[in-house]
């Protein structure tokens, strides 16, 4: 429940999925990304609200925690749905995972330090909140990017879906470890955690796929949708890296021509597999729409607007986005030459907010203002906005091209029509 009445609560969701959908448009031609949009819009709801006398239920937030876990899990199979594994990108795919690892490691380092110095934190729980503010947006680069050239388009995509990916999986091992921990026993600990799923992982993976491709029920989505989410809360319950699960039963459907390659071919129906992949890629991309448009509504309407006009507030934002940038531009200026398109593209969204709904109690700062997230998500997607309006499409790509035939040349020329 949102208010206290049920029809009020029915008038609001309804409302929020249709603005949300006119939102995209309106983000398409502004260039503005939907997350500040949507963020307006939960404020503005704050404000109706009140107008209405009408009080937000507490029991609102075991609704976040419950759409949390389940955001969380579409999120990452629809990265890893998108993530097509072929020879001719290893080297793309290489750079892109290097990047965001050690962006993402660089920056959570940087953070906590900033963090520790304004806040006074000690450094496990600065480290808390650091991670979900180095993770990057795909759902906001991924739709924005699409007029850049070819290269740099498929870095960013490759680039924020493993930053979601790897912030998340690096996040969860940090609040469910022990914090008194040596490093060598940490280390070893989630050597072993991850092996252990990894391994189990590929086994169900397969085992999965060559189920479902029997089922012919029109439910059979959803019924692989429950089967991933009960096995991902079964691995938490044991403390296991349950989203590892996801992303390669993810991988394992998208690139079944892969993995089911040599002699394991004749195991596998091309035709239906290739349908169940297109109608779950549309589920989750429809399911991870729904559960995007209610978090940042929400954290609209349930910011602290007061926090904004904090002085100090403003300062360690802007300490923390200066952070963000000098640690990507040094590893981006590592692996590749022109990089000040992919610069500009580092927006924090929908992971950031989700993961920070999701710090354990027994981490939780009153300290820590909702206004830094706030400030950090406006001023990285402003940046972005930026970025993308002085972007111009080069033609310096065509250097890039090389075709050993006419038919080559012939087949890109419709593809590019």
């Amino acid at each position: 429940m949102i208010t206290q009445n049920a029809y009020y609560d029915i008038l609001i969701i309804c409302g929020v999925v249709i603005i949300s959908y006119s939102l995209g448009w309106v983000s398409k031609l502004t260039k503005i990304p939907s997350v500040l949009l949507l963020i307006l819009l939960g404020i503005g709801f704050q404000f109706l609200l009140k107008e209405l006398d009408l009080s937000i239920s507490p029991r609102i937030m075991d609704l976040l925690e419950l759409l949390g876990i389940v955001g969380l899990i579409m999120i990452v199979l629809e990265a890893a749905l998108d993530l097509k594994l072929t020879k001719d990108k290893k080297g793309l795919i290489g750079k892109a995972f290097i990047v965001a690892f050690l962006a993402l490691a660089g920056s959570s380092i940087g953070i906590s330090y900033i963090i520790i110095y304004f806040l006074q934190f000690d450094f496990y729980t600065a480290l808390v909140y650091a991670i979900p503010l180095s993770v990057m947006s795909s759902a906001i680069i991924i739709p924005s990017v699409r007029q850049l050239p070819e290269k740099k388009k498929e870095f960013m995509i490759y680039e924020s879906t493993f930053s979601d990916i790897l912030g998340i999986m690096l996040f969860y091992f940090v609040v469910d470890a022990n914090e008194n921990a040596t490093t060598t026993s940490t280390v070893i600990e989630v050597v072993i955690n991850v092996g252990i799923t990894a391994f189990l992982s590929v086994i169900l993976s397969y085992l999965l796929v060559l189920i479902f491709q029997r089922v012919r029920d029109n439910a059979r989505l959803f019924l692989l949708i429950s089967i991933l989410i009960m096995l991902y809360s079964i691995g938490k319950i044991f403390h296991l890296s349950s989203l590892i699960v996801i992303l390669v039963f993810g991988l394992t459907l998208s690139n079944y021509k892969l993995f089911f390659s040599g002699k394991l071919k004749k195991f596998i129906a091309s035709d239906i597999l290739k349908e169940i992949n297109k109608e779950f890629h549309l589920v989750t991309l429809e399911s991870a729409f729904v559960v995007r448009t209610f978090f940042f509504v929400v954290f609209g309407m349930t910011l602290d607007l007061q926090s904004l006009f904090n002085i100090e507030t403003a300062i360690i934002s802007l300490c923390l986005v200066a952070a963000l940038y000098v640690v990507r531009f040094i590893f981006l200026r590592l692996f590749l030459k022109d990089i000040l398109t992919e610069l500009f593209i580092a927006p924090r969204g929908l992971i950031t907010i989700l993961l920070f709904f999701g710090i354990p109690g027994k981490y939780l700062q009153d300290s820590f203002s909702s206004g830094i997230l706030l400030y950090t998500i406006l001023f990285t997607g402003i940046i972005m906005t930026i970025g993308m309006m002085l972007h111009k499409d080069e033609a310096g790509d065509v250097h890039d091209l090389s075709f050993e035939s006419l038919e080559a040349l012939d087949k890109e020329l419709v593809r590019k029509e």
